[in-house]
């Protein structure tokens, strides 16, 4: 740890970059930064989105909906490219006035609702269509009690932990032990009820597991932050055993790959307007195209 310590002035100004890797699109106000409109496609649903934890979420549920047979669940998913502050857009903040991803627009309705926040979004869907959302009031709370907890958590881990771990410009001692040791408290508390329960709300697969799994179950395989071994991930067994079991599941499968744009070529889909869209994208692993 540097033996240099911070002395916060009397009345902080943004006078400087924060650095790390967001750093250019970090500031302290909010509202639009430029005109942009968002393009309309011909679903019920239009999805401005990104593969982030916080988008997979979605993208999983829409087609975990349409994998059930909800044909008003078909959507567009346009790609928000949040390292060039495309979430700064006058159309984006429009739907989202906290430019963040996802934001979703049901065209459905009249007048259309915007719905943002991912758990708005899970809870929005679940209740649209009556599913992934029990019915009895104590498997609803349950779920419910487990979806608040990720919204709750997550930012310890990505605004936190991520943070320091991965993207700060400089690696500090003091938050990165403080944040780890939350992480894996949290990592504690999903384990315990992992080993008793086959998801996370009970017996029943829910908008609790397409919440969390895309942070913590991602989290425990190594697919974000690089940090399964720092945290040694391996200690966490009933989650690791139920990240795989949600990883098996083809919807997730699929709505892992839409509006990604990092990784193999063969698992990004930058935008998806049909289910045709897959089809296309293995044709082109199948082929051998490099084109993302």
């Amino acid at each position: 740890m540097s033996d240099d310590t911070y002395t916060p002035p009397r009345v902080w100004k943004w006078d400087k970059e924060s650095g790390g890797k967001f750093a250019n699109i970090n500031r302290p106000v909010a509202g639009p930064t430029h005109e942009k409109d968002l393009p309309v496609g011909k679903h019920p649903l239009q999805l401005y989105s990104l593969a982030t934890p916080n988008g997979v979420k979605v993208t999983v549920m829409l087609e975990e909906l349409l994998a059930l047979g909800h044909e008003g669940a078909e959507y567009d998913a346009y790609l928000i490219d949040i390292t060039e502050g495309e979430q700064f857009g006058s159309g984006f903040v429009k739907v989202n006035p906290n430019s963040k991803i996802p934001a979703m627009v049901d065209r459905s309705t009249h007048p259309p609702i915007r719905v943002f926040e991912s758990g708005s979004i899970l809870l929005y869907l679940a209740e649209k269509f009556g599913a992934f959302l029990p019915h009895t009031p104590e498997q609803r709370t349950e779920t419910l009690n487990w979806l608040f907890w990720q919204m709750g958590a997550a930012p310890l881990l990505g605004g936190g932990f991520g943070h320091f771990y991965a993207y700060a410009p400089e690696k500090y001692e003091y938050p990165i032990n403080r944040y780890t040791m939350e992480i894996k408290r949290q990592l504690d508390v999903l384990d315990r009820q992992l080993a008793e329960h086959q998801f996370v709300a009970g017996s029943e697969y829910t908008i609790a597991d397409m919440a969390i799994w895309p942070w913590y179950g991602a989290l425990v395989k190594g697919k974000v932050y690089d940090a399964a071994e720092f945290i040694e991930a391996y200690t966490y067994k009933h989650v690791i055993r139920w990240a795989d079991e949600i990883a098996e599941r083809p919807a997730v499968q699929r709505g892992r790959m839409v509006n990604r744009t990092w990784g193999e070529p063969s698992s990004q889909l930058h935008e998806r307007h049909n289910a045709s869209d897959f089809q296309t994208r293995t044709q082109d692993k199948l082929g051998g195209s490099e084109e993302g």
